[in-house]
């Protein structure tokens, strides 16, 4: 068995994970322009790509001991291939949708299969080996973020590319681990049956406590991570740069300083990342300068930084019989509580704000608006098929918005008729115009609505705070963290 081979087609499998993660956030904007997609729908999709995330390690998780990892890093490169695929040749939400779906679930089986991985070959030091995979979730995110950035940058800003980039990392891992050899599971290897794991599992209330506030903790990371590059660029900051930075420097400090700071206490970080997540966040909510949200985004980084990994060694190292079972359901809980409830919320209030935010000015609106009925009719008739449908189909909108405005009030789906405005816009200058018209009033308030709900999540940090604290509190009063150990030399 190949340790070093494996391992480090482990972390190519989790780079492309976090590409993943990345590209969707990076083209979250130009999604909503093209298909006029609401914030919510939006919300939706990028929730998709994480809950599905919680199907796979759900399922297969439990079952990497009978299915093998090795089959189940086969089927993840399968969904990484077929979700990006899908993706990049959708028609609609609903494609879009389904491939967000079949991307999470490869990036479920990922942590399904190489967390437990992991853990087994490197049975001595779980926290620090953990810890050194995970660097290349936010390092895979600064891979992509990056990558996402040059591609606008030299011209190439257009989002189907940015999925294929996606391809690279899962052709990578898929080359490493052919023909090797993989370990069977801890569990196996100390003959601790499938029942005295699960019960060993689920009938003991430290797991329950730290599967809930893996909830909140994800949130903390994944929720505002996910939106960081639309909410910004909506108010003129380079997004996608905030969010590699906040990524790169999660990296480099879970590579360098991660296995230095666990020497110390696991739950002492967990308390400390606690407190920074939730200052950092709110923090971020009032970000108006690029200034203020790198500095924002430090604290952070900073605070979130060791959430996830810490997470996991710690229910490993304090309740190792719970075996792949408790990796995937801490992993699987992570990401259902951000796929299904933090993103889409988060867009749900993001558009209630963007409205309240339009609704202070109105007028502002309905004038840009009337530019949109005024300048692009003609144009449209010159247009040929299909963009003559798409833009009658945004003319429509409009109107539409226009006629319920009479009374100078803005029905609910004023912001998306301006996107279809923007998305689908005819060539020539005069709509160049009308565009840029349309964007100075719609962005100010996206990035407004954006904001408002990083601040509705940054309070759930008190609640772990408290946890940890008190969990702190009782190693310290124990005489320190202590990790337990299975005997696997049976």
């Amino acid at each position: 068995m190949n340790k070093e081979r494996l391992f480090l087609g482990s972390c190519f499998a989790l780079i492309a994970t976090s590409v993943c993660f990345a590209v969707i956030g990076a083209i979250m904007g130009p999604l909503k322009e093209q298909f006029a997609l609401s914030n919510e729908q939006v919300g939706y999709i990028a929730g998709a790509s994480l809950w599905g995330f919680t199907i796979s390690i759900f399922v297969l998780g439990p079952l990497c001991d009978v299915l093998g990892m090795r089959n189940l890093l086969r089927f993840a490169l399968i969904c990484h291939a077929a979700g990006a695929m899908t993706m990049i040749f959708a028609n609609g939400y609903w494609m879009l949708f389904a491939g967000a779906l079949i991307l999470a679930m490869g990036n479920g089986t990922v942590e399904a299969a190489c967390n437990p991985l992991v853990a087994t070959v490197y049975a001595d030091q779980k926290t620090k080996k953990l810890n050194q995979f995970h660097v290349w979730f936010p390092g895979g995110i600064v891979i992509g973020g990056v990558s996402c950035f040059l591609l606008d940058r030299f011209g190439l800003d257009n989002w189907q590319i940015k999925l294929g980039l996606i391809l690279l990392p899962t052709l990578v891992y898929g080359v490493l681990f052919v023909g090797q050899r993989f370990p069977v599971t801890e569990r196996v290897q100390s003959g601790l049956s499938f029942g005295q794991m699960v019960q060993a599992t689920l009938a003991r209330p430290l797991f329950l406590i730290l599967l809930a506030c893996m909830a909140i903790t994800a949130s903390l990371e994944l929720g505002p991570n996910r939106w960081v590059p639309a909410v910004l660029e909506a108010g003129g900051i380079a997004g996608i740069l905030v969010l590699a930075y906040i990524n790169g420097l999660m990296a480099i400090l879970r590579f360098f300083a991660g296995p230095v700071v666990h020497r110390l206490s696991p739950t002492g970080i967990l308390v400390s990342s606690a407190v920074l997540s939730g200052v950092g966040l709110y923090w971020l909510s009032y970000a108006e300068t690029s200034a203020m949200a790198f500095a924002a985004a430090t604290v952070f980084a900073v605070g979130v930084c060791y959430f996830w990994p810490t997470m996991l060694g710690v229910t490993s190292e304090r309740v190792p019989k719970s075996g792949a079972l408790g990796l995937a359901l801490i992993g699987g809980m992570g990401m259902l509580a951000v796929g299904l409830v933090t993103a889409p919320q988060m867009g749900k209030l993001a558009d209630k704000s963007l409205h309240t935010r339009l609704l202070e000015n109105p007028q502002e609106s309905i004038a840009a608006l009337e530019q949109v009925v005024a300048i692009y009719p003609p144009l449209a008739a010159t247009a040929v098929e299909p963009f003559k449908s798409e833009i009658e189909g945004a003319i429509d909108q409009v109107r539409s918005v226009l006629a319920a405005a009479a009374d100078g009030a803005l029905p609910d789906n004023t912001a998306g008729a301006m996107r279809a405005a923007v998305g689908n816009a005819p060539k020539g200058e005069a709509a160049e115009a009308v565009v840029k018209a349309v964007k100075g009033v719609l962005g100010p308030a996206d990035n407004y609505g954006g904001r408002m709900s990083f601040r509705y999540v940054a309070p759930f940090s008190i609640v772990i705070i408290v946890v940890f604290g008190v969990l702190y509190l009782r190693d310290r009063a124990g005489g320190g963290y202590k990790a337990e150990t299975l005997n696997t030399e049976k």
